[in-house]
């Protein structure tokens, strides 16, 4: 006897999170109910009008909003800001671009450069190790 196989479902959190949207801004039927993976999928290829204005105009997470002014979520911490931001708003403070944001953003540069440096690094050695083994 085959077994039907079940659909996986999760959180409205969870989906929410995936498909990189504030649940507190999604219609009521999406945060009460659950989310199957197919329809994850259906709403991450053709998604309905109400989250492709979320997307658009916000309000935004805080992994949207820190991806969008080009700093980490600790950077938007350190910045005092906890709540989602609109698209407006985000738009707002890139243009102020506040001493701090300045700030943020070097850090989150040199961040980037030295994670950059350790994989080269990293990957030399690798290669150093390969030609060893090679050459035995």
């Amino acid at each position: 006897m085959k077994s039907r196989p079940t659909s996986q479902t999760m959180k409205p959190a969870t989906a929410a999170k995936k498909l990189n949207v504030y649940l507190g801004a999604t219609p009521a039927e999406f945060q009460e109910g659950v989310v199957s993976r197919d329809e994850l999928n259906a709403l991450q290829t053709d998604p309905p009008e109400w989250l492709r204005e979320l997307r658009r105009n916000g309000p935004h997470p805080r992994q949207v909003v820190a991806a969008r002014l080009r700093i980490s979520i600790g950077g938007l911490t350190r910045a005092g800001i906890t709540d989602p931001l609109t698209t407006e708003q985000i738009n707002e403070l890139k243009e102020q671009d506040p001493e701090w944001l300045q700030q943020e953003r070097a850090t989150q540069a040199e961040v980037k450069r030295e994670a950059a440096r350790v994989k080269d690094k990293a990957e030399q050695k690798a290669e150093a190790a390969r030609l060893r083994e090679q050459r035995r």
